[in-house]
């Protein structure tokens, strides 16, 4: 009886102070947000509104110059286009091929795990491995498309997307696209695979193509993870900076300084911290803008649906 008193008085003991106690398991975590995110957002506006140039703390407070500049010179302008055009890129290839894949890996077909593997590959790749690969396949003359076109009877020697300013930006996408696709598809095929297949049938047994039953069966029932797939893409294709880094360095010219990229060389090549985190806080604007505007969008064509 004594034993038994002793673990009761263990457990109510325990019951009565533990609510109190396992607040204190998320100290860590909310310090480090804090540290890590909150404090250099607010950096982040301090410092738009001085001339610091990420060395010196000897700084002046400048008011609105920074933003007016960036607004006078266009830069802010060109790298907004640059980066929906290769936003909207990065949205449409990679759900059309991420959709498109996914519903034929989601058929009765052999292999099919090992196509799934297959597909989902390029996504461990990181950026910096992706991007130097690429640069051999896109190099002029000895490159391996070059090499392909000269094997075929075609001029490969003036085969140079990312040397040409018109080609450079929708290059650099198309190896986005491959190397993200994978993830995209195993999305779509985890929606795929909750429609329900008595569904299916009843659409056949009523005369329905396949297609139609993509466009009105598979399509409504997985809105929203095409809503998760899009929000995904859109917001990689805002933040996108890696592939323009590694492979054309923003050129040729500026066809393919995205924000990201536009913020990384004003901050750290002309030492303008300052006009780098106003030019960040109205990228930061814009990208919250168009995000909100998509989810109110999607989320509003699923409730049609």
């Amino acid at each position: 009886m004594s034993g038994q008193t002793k673990k009761k008085k263990r457990g109510g003991n325990l019951s009565l102070v533990f609510p109190n106690r396992m607040y204190t398991f998320i100290i860590p975590a909310v310090a480090m947000f804090f540290v890590f995110w909150i404090l250099p957002i607010f950096q982040l506006f301090y410092y738009s509104v001085t001339n610091f140039n990420g060395i010196n703390y000897n700084y002046d407070f400048v008011g609105l110059k920074n933003f007016i500049r960036i607004f006078e010179n266009g830069t802010l302008t060109n790298s907004i286009r640059i980066t929906l055009i290769y936003a909207v890129m990065i949205v449409l290839l990679g759900n059309l091929i991420g959709l498109a894949v996914a519903m034929l890996l989601n058929m009765k077909i052999r292999a099919k795990g090992l196509f799934r593997t297959c597909a989902y590959f390029p996504a461990l790749f990181s950026a910096i491995v992706v991007g130097f690969i690429w640069s051999y396949v896109y190099m002029p003359k000895s490159g391996m498309i070059a090499s392909l076109l000269n094997l075929i009877g075609m001029n490969g020697d003036a085969f140079n997307p990312l040397g040409n300013f018109k080609t450079a930006l929708y290059a650099i996408a198309i190896v986005e696209v491959w190397k993200a696709f994978g993830t995209t598809m195993i999305i779509y095929l985890a929606g795929l695979q909750t429609v329900d297949e008595s569904l299916l049938e009843a659409g056949r047994i009523d005369g329905c193509t396949e297609w139609q039953l993509i466009r009105k069966v598979k399509l409504p029932l997985i809105s929203s993870t095409i809503t998760i797939n899009v929000i995904l893409n859109v917001i990689a294709g805002l933040k996108a900076f890696d592939y323009a880094f590694i492979m054309t360095n923003g050129g040729p010219g500026k066809s393919t300084k995205t924000l990201m990229f536009q913020i990384y060389e004003i901050a750290f090549t002309d030492q303008k911290m300052g006009r780098a985190s106003a030019f960040s806080v109205v990228s930061f604007l814009v990208i919250i803008l168009i995000t909100v505007f998509m989810l109110y969008f999607l989320n509003k064509r699923e409730v049609e649906l």
